[in-house]
């Protein structure tokens, strides 16, 4: 790899950690405007995450998800319920099995503060073919599959 292909590189590793910066700062207002904290916010994107996928989250896949301990799972959970923004969910084909969702008022304040970004950021992908969009897509996954390997060691 060329001098130039390297510091091409470093550049767009600082590009990434300025857009992290930038996307923290929008959650951080979010948090801050709902009396919430970094992790409830995690908590609640993979909880989203999962309902998009189709997926029930129960706690102890959230406390993997967010890289919490049992018991400070069950405090979590219990903040964002009392708060109305989390319910707990028997699942119907295990009661023993108990399933997290987002309220609606939860759905409706994310959707209030994120979806003008949403619009944008889409719209901003225009300009771009599906090819292009496949290769960012790619490199976007990478990216955070690394981020998220320094993270848990």
């Amino acid at each position: 790899m060329s001098d130039e292909g390297d510091l091409e590189r470093r550049e767009l590793a600082l590009l990434l950690r300025r857009l992290n910066v930038e996307l923290d700062a929008v959650t951080a207002r979010f948090a801050e405007v709902h009396g919430l904290n970094r992790t409830d916010v995690r908590a609640l994107v993979a909880i989203m995450d999962a309902a998009r996928r189709g997926e029930a989250l129960t706690a102890g896949r959230l406390g993997e998800a967010v890289d919490l301990r049992s018991a400070s799972v069950t405090a979590l959970v219990d903040r964002l319920e009392k708060v109305g923004h989390v319910r707990r969910v028997r699942d119907p084909e295990d009661r023993r099995r108990v399933g997290l969702e987002m309220s609606e008022s939860a759905m409706v304040a994310g959707a209030e503060h994120f979806g003008g970004l949403a619009r944008d950021l889409t719209a901003a992908m225009d300009g771009y073919t599906d090819e292009e969009l496949a290769v960012v897509r790619r490199w976007l996954e990478d990216m955070t599959a690394v981020i998220t390997r320094h993270n848990r060691a």
